[in-house]
């Protein structure tokens, strides 16, 4: 998959998941702060 200039590949395995899990958590968590201190 590519984004623009990155080359994305999807991790095979748990670890591939674990990461993708905690990567889509520090994601949120860095949006709602973001909003927050916009707002």
């Amino acid at each position: 998959m590519r984004l623009g200039n990155w080359d994305v590949r999807p991790l095979g395995g748990a670890a591939g998941c674990v990461t993708m899990i905690i990567l889509s958590i520090v994601l949120s968590i860095l949006l709602t702060l973001v909003i927050n201190l916009l707002l």
